[in-house]
């Protein structure tokens, strides 16, 4: 882990979505976060030490899922399947597909594994999935608000965890899309997939990860609009959304809470998704994983500690 000072700092953006702003003052006391994404590595010594079962390996109850087809009540989790021809930009069930039998062990399917996967993000994690997780761990999930203050790396109102440009010389500093997205271009070297941690530079405190490569769960109930209070988003204060603001207005029926995710992932593309950025924020309904979405930790101790950017 990475020791990070608490401090004041510049959360949010108002050059980017509308979700992000306004840029407002927040205050985070001091913790220690994950130096990167929890790997597949670290998560099977966690299931092999608890006999842990994912959410994705347990088939769904359809109790739980008023009109739902009974053939659907089969284990498996949302998998990224580039589309042979694209029919509208904006519909995203063009590329993702719910596939029966994907987990975090089988990141594609029945027939596929994690070899040679080891020190890739875990994917196909719920939000509880990686609760249990840092619980194990005798850590906790981050609050919105740490990981940003986290991912700016000490950069005051940077675009980026790097600085105002993307690709600075040309130099691509984050597993993120290359080309158009969903039909053109790759990640991670020629893959529309995760990269090993570490595989791209540390931000300025050192941490790898922060962005692209995987979406990382916070604890933080999504709002659309992002709270003013500078008190809103300190680590040991109340949250600044309630659960009931979580839900999804423009899904009146579907009553599934939502938490925010950050740091984009390795499908995020400049035509597409610019939420590869500190500053972006997403809603994820805590019931469903994916091959993008993955997560780290971070422990609090009683006192701030004294520096930032030491390892542990």
């Amino acid at each position: 882990m990475t020791e990070i000072t608490g401090g004041t700092f510049r959360m949010g953006s108002d050059r980017f979505y509308p979700e992000e702003a306004p840029v407002r003052s927040v205050r985070v006391g001091g913790f220690w976060i994950d130096t990167h994404p929890v790997t597949n590595r670290q998560f099977a010594a966690f299931v092999a030490a608890t006999g842990y079962i994912t959410l994705a390996e347990i088939a769904p109850d359809p109790h739980d899922y008023p009109g739902m087809a009974p053939e659907m009540a089969r284990a498996g989790s949302s998998v990224f399947v580039p589309p042979a021809q694209l029919r509208n930009s904006t519909d995203h069930r063009q590329w993702w597909q719910f596939v029966f039998g994907a987990d975090w062990r089988h990141p594609n399917g029945p027939g596929s594994g994690i070899d040679g996967l080891e020190d890739h993000p875990v994917i196909h994690v719920a939000h509880q999935d990686a609760a249990a997780y840092a619980r194990w761990a005798g850590k906790s999930l981050p609050t919105e608000a740490e990981w940003e203050y986290a991912a700016r790396g000490g950069l005051e109102d940077a675009d980026y965890a790097w600085g105002d440009l993307l690709a600075p010389d040309g130099r691509v500093l984050a597993n993120y899309w290359q080309g158009e997205f969903p039909l053109s271009g790759s990640t991670a070297g020629g893959a529309a997939r995760t990269s090993p941690v570490g595989s791209y530079p540390a931000n300025g405190y050192g941490l790898f990860d922060m962005i692209g490569n995987v979406w990382e769960w916070t604890d933080d109930w999504y709002a659309a609009v992002a709270p003013t209070s500078p008190r809103c988003c300190v680590a040991d204060n109340p949250r600044g959304a309630s659960k009931g603001d979580s839900y999804d207005p423009a899904a009146p029926g579907v009553r599934i809470a939502r938490k925010v995710l950050k740091g984009g992932s390795h499908l995020c593309a400049e035509n597409y998704c610019r939420r590869y950025r500190p500053a972006a924020r997403h809603a994820q309904p805590i019931d469903t994983s994916t091959t993008h979405i993955g997560f780290r930790c971070v422990w609090r101790p009683e006192r701030a500690p004294a520096a930032a950017g030491r390892g542990r």
